[in-house]
């Protein structure tokens, strides 16, 4: 017996004088409410009504049991109400996780207005740049820039084309000329960040779609994007980097794009998320915002 399901048919029959009554309310037959009835009445082991040819009585035994069902379930309504205002409501702890060239020079453009959008959200960012779990590692959102994806059951949404981009400083072409084909490279020292899908390995497309891969070799390999554009910063050599990371020393002269005739494989960034019928506020309210901020070009090709 579905005792809750019993309870507030029983508190309809007496509100509403009778089976009929209660049954079209509930929207189900007459048996199935007498029968709820019924079954009370046997697991108390007493009569909740005195039934007559003209209408229902509460027994003493009723009396009490119709008192404490109102009681249990206007208290249930109230959490009810209560758990469904909060869930419309983006509030908690919402952890994402990013890698760390993303999170530092990309997410500190807008994470602070999504703050003052949603203040009664706390943040936990972690930047990462080595492969992690969001399951295991407790993670509601993360973000990714990559070719492809592992196969998983996260719902990956794609927010935008991040292009690459071949850069070296002035100081360093001064010393040890520009390239002109891809090619080239060889001889040219080359700074690799460690955690890309091919780090010693580049592959361009031509002018006609032909395409060039390269394989190259240098002095520096890291784990952080960041480490490595300081260096070609610093004049010690040429690299492949997502343009968010060095538009700004572009846009300054501070770094020289390289062999513009040819391209180098984009990537896509997307936004990570369990699976789950109802998405909590939180990670919508996040999902929502990085989707409205990146439907606009954001980078060069």
């Amino acid at each position: 017996m579905d005792h809750l399901a019993a309870m507030r048919a029983f508190k309809l029959v007496v509100e509403t004088g009778g089976f009929s009554a209660a049954a079209e309310v509930l929207g189900v037959s007459h048996t199935l409410v007498s029968r709820q009835i019924k079954q009370l009445e046997e697991s108390f082991g007493t009569s909740l009504l005195n039934r007559t040819t003209r209408r229902l009585a509460l027994t003493q035994a009723g009396q009490v049991y119709y008192q404490r069902s109102v009681e249990i379930l206007e208290q249930l309504e109230d959490a009810l109400l209560s758990v469904s205002q909060h869930q419309s409501h983006a509030a908690g702890i919402l952890r994402i996780n990013a890698p760390m060239a993303f999170g530092t020079l990309e997410m500190a453009r807008w994470l602070p207005d999504f703050m003052r959008l949603h203040p009664d959200i706390r943040l936990d960012l972690v930047c990462d740049d080595r492969f992690v779990d969001l399951i295991e590692g407790g993670f509601d959102v993360g973000l990714r820039v990559t070719r492809t994806l592992p196969d998983s059951t996260l719902i990956a949404k794609r927010l935008s084309t991040c292009g690459m981009a071949l850069v070296a400083s002035p100081e360093y072409l001064e010393r040890h000329g520009e390239p002109r084909t891809p090619a080239d490279l060889v001889r040219h020292n080359y700074l690799a960040y460690s955690l890309a899908l091919r780090s010693t390995e580049l592959l361009f497309i031509g002018p006609e779609g032909e395409r060039h891969p390269v394989t190259v070799r240098g002095n520096l390999r890291a784990n952080t994007g960041i480490i490595v554009s300081a260096a070609v910063l610093a004049g010690q050599g040429i690299t492949a980097s997502a343009t968010f990371v060095v538009q700004e020393q572009l846009d300054r002269g501070e770094l020289v794009r390289l062999l513009p005739g040819y391209a180098l494989e984009s990537r896509e960034l997307y936004v990570l998320y369990p699976q789950n019928r109802h998405l909590s506020p939180k990670v919508r309210a996040f999902v929502d915002f990085v989707s409205l901020y990146y439907a606009a070009p954001r980078w060069d090709p």
